[in-house]
């Protein structure tokens, strides 16, 4: 397939079968990219070297570059603020558990895994979601500096995930928190689907006001209201409100050309892999229709 972006899948929206997916992405799929988020059901943080060197054969396998290390960093409460409604007893459901104490070290390990799987981009958040931010968004925009600055030194990029669940969750805010923290290796892994879920519409309107040059990765997936009116649930490609052949037409104009990553997130296929596989192939409509895929 040609295509301007890096055109992935997030592999444990596939299986937690780490081999199984590297096999659908590329010999089903027909795709050399893939993201890695927890393998084996262990976060991709907690692989001890075995591990590590069992997904590097297979990635060698399956001639598959990884687009980025996608960490739970700073996907905990922030320190002195109450906490989160979003805040869960595992800290994350990624099968991560680190506390704030932690984040330096997240870090670090996640420069080394960035080297090992060759890549140079790392996706971190902001903090659970705060009910008012406002008393705290200064320090938190300085620890995002201050992570950045980390990532810096190893000639990495911090890509941060606008997450409903965290303090940056829409592309308002997202826009807000790139002008305050001008890192230029901060940059943002891009959501539409994520910012969708709080009734933002993300293309073109919230994708408007994103500074381009700052867009690093970009999640794929779709979200519709739900039947009773009450917010919003994971959909289908395509049966959702976010115009991804608009979306994909405009990041291929203005000069994108990151990963496009499926985080499929919908379960109305029966398993994983069947809703990643009915996912996967509006998307790759979609790239075509936007001339983004040949």
């Amino acid at each position: 397939m040609n295509s301007p972006f890096h055109v992935s899948v997030i592999s444990d929206e596939i299986t937690q079968d780490f081999g199984r997916a590297c096999e659908i992405v590329s010999q089903e799929f027909g795709l050399n990219y893939i993201e890695i988020r927890t393998l084996w059901n262990k976060n991709v943080m907690a692989l001890d070297a075995k591990e590590v060197d069992d997904a590097r054969k297979l990635l060698e396998r399956y001639k598959l570059r990884v687009t980025d290390i996608a960490s739970p960093l700073f996907k905990v409460d922030w320190p002195g603020a109450p906490r989160s409604q979003y805040s869960p007893q595992r800290r994350d459901s990624y099968a991560a558990d680190f506390t704030f104490e932690q984040q330096d070290e997240v870090i670090e390990r996640a420069i080394e895994l960035a080297r090992a799987f060759q890549t140079d981009r790392v996706r971190g958040f902001d903090f659970w979601r705060l009910d008012d931010q406002s008393p705290y968004r200064v320090d938190i925009d300085a620890k995002l500096a201050d992570g950045a600055a980390k990532f810096a030194k190893a000639n990495m990029i911090f890509l941060l995930e606008n997450e409903p669940e965290c303090n940056t969750a829409t592309g308002a805010e997202a826009a807000r928190t790139l002008h305050a923290v001008t890192a230029p290796n901060l940059m943002l892994n891009w959501d539409p689907g994520n910012a969708a879920m709080l009734g933002e519409m993300p293309f073109p309107n919230a994708y408007a006001g994103l500074p381009k040059h700052r867009i690093g990765h970009c999640h794929v997936k779709d979200t519709q209201k739900k039947a009773d009116g009450s917010g919003f649930e994971w959909a289908l490609m395509g049966k959702g409100v976010v115009d991804w052949v608009g979306q994909f037409r405009a990041l291929k104009h203005d000069g994108f050309r990151y990963a496009v990553s499926l985080e499929t997130h919908w379960h109305g296929g029966g398993t994983p892999e069947q809703s990643t596989r009915l996912c996967w192939a509006v998307m790759k409509e979609d790239l075509r229709r936007a001339g983004a895929l040949s």
